[in-house]
C-alpha cells in the first residue's frame, strides 16, 4: 500500500473521472439501521483504507444469502483524515462540523473520522456488518457512537408524528444528494451530517395534541401541513433558493431507545450534495432568524452529537482500496 503522499499525483480523486457508481446514498427506507461513527488512531490509517475499500465486498458477501434483507452500507470520512487517508485534492466543501451555540440550544461538535450508516429490513444483518467493520479496524480506529435505531410504526419518530414526508425520491433524490459537475473529481459522491438528538418525553407528553401539532407544524393524525404555524420545525427547516424554489436534503432519520435508562431519541442524518443547506437549517434551527426564535421543538429535543463527513463514490473507495 502506498503512503499518502505518494497518492498525491494518482489518488483515486485524479483517476476517477467517468459516471462514478455512488454508494447507495438514496436507498430506500428501511426497517432497521446502525450507525457507527469512529475516530481513527494514530497509524491506522493502512487498515482503514482497506476496510473502506472492502465495504461494499463485505456488504455483498454477508447480505448475499438474504436478498430480501436489502442490506447497504454508506461510509463516510471526515475532514481530519482525509488528506492521511486519500492526499490531494480533498471535496471542495469538506469541514468539520461547526458547533452552534444559541441563545437557548446548542448543537455541540464531537469526534469523528469515520461513519458508516448500515441500513437493512432484518437487524440481525446490520449486526453482523457492524461487527466485521468493528472487528476489521480493531485498533486502528476507536468507536465514538454506535446506535441501533429502527422503524416505528408507519414511519414515525418516539415524539408520534411522521418522519421523512417531503424526502425527495427517484431521480430528484439522487440530484439532492449526488455531487455533480460542480466538482468532477468527486461526481457521484455526497455529504453527510449527522447528529444524535434525545428527546424530553415527559414533557413533550403533558402537551396536548394541538400544542404538539403547532410544535412540529403538522397534523399527527394525518399528517397534513398546518396552513398557519409560524416558527414550527417546519416553518424553520423550510429553506427556499432566490427563485422562490425549495431547497432540499435526503433524509435518513431513525428513531432509537433503550426504555429501561430512559433514553429515547431520533438519530438524524442527511445526505446533500451542498453542505450548506442542511448546515443554514441548522443555524435556523439552534441561532434563530430576524424574524423567528430557534425551532420550538428543541425545547423538547437535545442534541447530543454533530459530526460531519464526505461520502466518496463506491468507485472512489475502490480503487483507493486497490
Amino acid at each position: 500500500m502506498s503512503s499518502p503522499s505518494s497518492q498525491s499525483s494518482s489518488s483515486p480523486s485524479s483517476r476517477i473521472r467517468r459516471s462514478p457508481e455512488p454508494q447507495p446514498v438514496a436507498g430506500p427506507p428501511s426497517a432497521a439501521a446502525v450507525f457507527l461513527v469512529l475516530t481513527l488512531e494514530p497509524g491506522g490509517e493502512s487498515i482503514a483504507r482497506d476496510v473502506l475499500g472492502a465495504v461494499e465486498g463485505l456488504t455483498r458477501s454477508i447480505g448475499f444469502g438474504h436478498p430480501e434483507g436489502r442490506l447497504s452500507c454508506v461510509a463516510g470520512i471526515g475532514a481530519r483524515v482525509w488528506e492521511p487517508l486519500y492526499g490531494s485534492p480533498r471535496p471542495a466543501a469538506l469541514h468539520p462540523f461547526k458547533e452552534l451555540a444559541g441563545p437557548r440550544h446548542r448543537a455541540p461538535a464531537t469526534p469523528g473520522d469515520l461513519l458508516f450508516h448500515i441500513r437493512a429490513e432484518r437487524p440481525d444483518l446490520c449486526f453482523a456488518l457492524a461487527a466485521e467493520l468493528v472487528r476489521r479496524l480493531g485498533d486502528a480506529a476507536r468507536v465514538q457512537d454506535e446506535v441501533q435505531t429502527f422503524a416505528y410504526f408507519d414511519s414515525r419518530n418516539l415524539l408520534g408524528f411522521v418522519d421523512g414526508t417531503e424526502n425527495p425520491v427517484g431521480d430528484t433524490a439522487a440530484d439532492t444528494a449526488l455531487i455533480g459537475d460542480e466538482d468532477p473529481a468527486f461526481s457521484g459522491g455526497s455529504y453527510v451530517v449527522v447528529q444524535k438528538y434525545l428527546h424530553e418525553m415527559d414533557a413533550w407528553s403533558k402537551l396536548g395534541v394541538e400544542e404538539q401539532e403547532l410544535v412540529i407544524g403538522r397534523t399527527k393524525l394525518t399528517n397534513l401541513e398546518l396552513d398557519d404555524a409560524p416558527g414550527s420545525h417546519v416553518d424553520v427547516n423550510t429553506l427556499t433558493a432566490p427563485d422562490g424554489s425549495e431547497l432540499r436534503v435526503l433524509r435518513a432519520a431513525m428513531p432509537f431507545g433503550r426504555p429501561g435508562h430512559g433514553e429515547f431519541g431520533t438519530y438524524f442524518i442527511v445526505y446533500a450534495r451542498d453542505p450548506a443547506v442542511p448546515e443554514t437549517m441548522l443555524r435556523r434551527m439552534f441561532l434563530g432568524t430576524d424574524g423567528a426564535g430557534p425551532d420550538p421543538l428543541l425545547d423538547f429535543s437535545r442534541a447530543v452529537t454533530g459530526t460531519s463527513f464526505f461520502v466518496p463514490s463506491a468507485s472512489f473507495l475502490r480503487e483507493a482500496g486497490d
